[in-house]
């Protein structure tokens, strides 16, 4: 079986405006030349292309997919909330939280990133593929069932979740984050709850400021089925990768999901604008790689990959490139034209050798 990769030219049209950057224009905030969020379509678009042009994209069983229906969205997002959504959406659009700005027509857009979740876990679900990615756009880890956030509208993952939920496919999945940021929106939803394990690497204290806590374990049923592994900045390519070996992949072990979801973020890349890490592109690879074997020996290699954040126009198609060529299992390589610059530029060995301890103290205030 191949590896699906969705995607829709319509989610590249997903569009905000009136922020310089993270700032709303006016006063001393001067319009950027390029407008709007970091969160914009060239970094999907160009990830798109480069792997077209490397001949990647023919090796993938490609799809689009419908809109998440009302009832789809229901699951995870209250009545009144969608409502608000769609009657913003069809008057132009507008702002319903914290820097998530959508234009008209933004409801729509916002369903079909969420449908290319949804249809992509399904897929992989019912066997049709053994793994894929969703290049899910607008992102989704950070939306609250009522709230959204940090350039999320719709909490893909989750509406993909109790979508398969509903239809039997799924019962025990894990949701591994590793996008720089706290995935609070994905650890929210299932915190009271042992069906779904949540587990976050992100730079501590980047966004949002008052989540993502070592101690954050989740409550009622969910207690100690949500797991936080907060970095400190300037961690590298060994530190991710420990991180993979000395918690998430024991973690996944003890939890034996049916299967696993990783919120793809590639803002823990060098060059990110918005973090202060350290990974590149052969990072990215390896770290899907280990998670790849890992659902090979946990859920039948039921694996699939949702693109979250990464807002470094330039190096973000590298890093998806490299992530979907191990996905695949693919012989084709998009060099990273930095990665010598990029090994000369990891954490000392004195500086990773405290980083993997952290890890070790944390591993073992989380029992792992």
């Amino acid at each position: 079986m191949t590896t699906g990769f969705f995607m829709d030219e319509r989610c590249f049209w997903h569009a905000g405006g009136n922020y310089a950057f993270t700032m709303p224009i006016g006063g001393l905030v001067q319009p950027l030349a390029s407008g709007g969020l970091p969160e914009n379509p060239e970094t999907k678009r160009r990830l798109r292309n480069l792997m077209e042009v490397t001949g990647l994209m023919a090796e993938l069983d490609v799809r689009s997919a419908p809109e998440a229906t009302r009832d789809d969205l229901l699951r995870v997002h209250p009545a009144a909330y969608l409502d608000e959504f769609k009657r913003l959406s069809d008057t132009g659009g507008g702002e319903l939280g914290l820097r998530t700005p959508f234009a008209a027509g933004g409801f729509e857009i916002a369903a079909l990133s969420a449908g290319l979740s949804i249809a992509a876990v399904d897929a992989v679900a019912t066997g049709d593929l053994q793994n894929a990615y969703a290049l899910s756009r607008p992102p989704g880890h950070h939306a609250l069932p009522d709230f959204p956030n940090g350039f999320c509208l719709l909490a893909n993952i989750a509406i993909a979740i109790e979508a398969a939920k509903g239809k039997g496919v799924v019962k025990r999945v894990a949701v591994l984050d590793w996008d720089v940021h706290h995935g609070n929106g994905t650890e929210a939803i299932f915190y009271d709850r042992d069906d779904v394990l949540t587990i976050s690497l992100h730079q501590e204290g980047n966004y949002p400021l008052d989540t993502g806590a070592l101690a954050d374990r989740g409550k009622g049923a969910g207690e100690g089925y949500n797991i936080n592994l907060p970095m400190y900045a300037g961690s590298g390519h060994t530190a991710y990768l420990h991180a993979l070996d000395r918690v998430v992949i024991p973690a996944l072990e003890a939890f034996q999901p049916d299967m696993i979801i990783v919120a793809c973020g590639f803002d823990a890349a060098i060059v990110d604008p918005l973090a202060r890490m350290q990974a590149t592109a052969a990072t990215f690879a390896a770290m899907t790689l280990r998670i790849k074997q890992t659902a090979e020996k946990l859920c039948d290699g039921k694996l699939v990959l949702v693109h979250e954040g990464g807002y470094s126009e330039a190096y973000v198609p590298f890093c998806g490139h490299a992530t979907i060529a191990a996905l695949s299992g693919s012989a084709i390589n998009a060099p990273d034209p930095h990665q010598k610059n990029y090994e000369v530029r990891q954490p000392s060995p004195i500086f990773d050798a405290f980083l993997r301890d952290v890890i070790d103290l944390m591993a073992q205030k989380l029992n792992l």
